[in-house]
């Protein structure tokens, strides 16, 4: 019987594969500046020819992009897979935006729950930190800034369930997502009260992840959303009424003059 000989990897393609987990599990961002090549040959402890070569490689791939004079990125474009076209088609649409709602519920629940259930310390701290950036736009009546908050705050549960799909389905439909919230937003602000109870609803969600509830998460979690998508239906049915009474209005003066 022949022994074949183990081939033993390039230290390039380790280099690659190293580099291409770091991108996957979202610790290399989007857009995110890589170190300079003689730093990664020292992290790395290789010649900066084999970090060059793994480098050209992900290029290849589209993974990254060289920048001339400026260094080496992770590509902007790695998630986004909703072109503007596509937003704008979307947005023109309510229903459609009560179908993402429904989506959220599926995507953010089980964010939660494995939130919940796998958080570091670390991943914690940063839940709770753009838990407070909300917080802060809130108080300024910034309602894009606080679109905005709530979108990193979305990434950042799902960067603490540790689920690499999860949270690669979440970048490449933030977009769409921040518009989402933002729409919601504008339409929620019309009622003080309302606002108060979805500050709640999402203070449960990030107190039940911090404490290592994953059942309680993904429930605070869906009842939020839950909550949100009732107070939507039931203003479209108020602006119904309005209309309604308003093209009766108009149809009684007509009927006078």
């Amino acid at each position: 019987m022949a022994i074949q000989r183990i081939r033993q990897p390039k230290l390039s393609d380790v280099i690659e594969k190293e580099l291409e987990s770091l991108i996957l599990e979202g610790t290399l961002s989007p857009g995110q500046k890589l170190p300079p090549e003689r730093e990664l040959a020292k992290q790395f402890d290789v010649s900066r020819p084999s970090v060059r070569e793994a480098i050209q490689r992900l290029e290849a791939k589209k993974l990254l992009n060289r920048k001339q004079g400026g260094g080496t990125f992770v590509s902007e474009r790695l998630w986004q897979r909703f072109s503007e076209p596509l937003i704008d088609l979307l947005a023109e649409h309510p229903e459609s935006q009560l179908d993402l709602l429904e989506s959220r519920h599926a995507l953010e629940g089980i964010s939660s729950y494995f939130a919940a259930l796998r958080g570091t310390e670390e991943d914690l701290t940063r839940v709770c930190h753009c838990h407070d950036n909300i917080r802060e736009a809130q108080q300024l009546g910034d309602i894009k800034a606080e679109a905005a908050a709530v979108m990193q705050y979305l990434i950042a549960v799902t960067e603490a369930s540790h689920n690499v799909v999860l949270l690669h389905i979440m970048r490449s439909l933030a977009p769409l997502l921040e518009h989402n919230i933002l729409q919601n937003f504008e339409l929620l602000n019309r009622r003080h009260d309302v606002v108060d109870k979805v500050s709640k609803h999402r203070a449960n969600i990030v107190q039940a992840i911090t404490a290592g509830e994953p059942e309680k998460a993904r429930q605070a979690s869906h009842a939020h959303l839950a909550f949100i998508e009732e107070t939507l239906l039931d203003l479209g049915r108020e602006e119904s009424r309005r209309e309604r009474s308003l093209r009766r209005i108009q149809q009684r003066k007509d009927e006078s003059e």
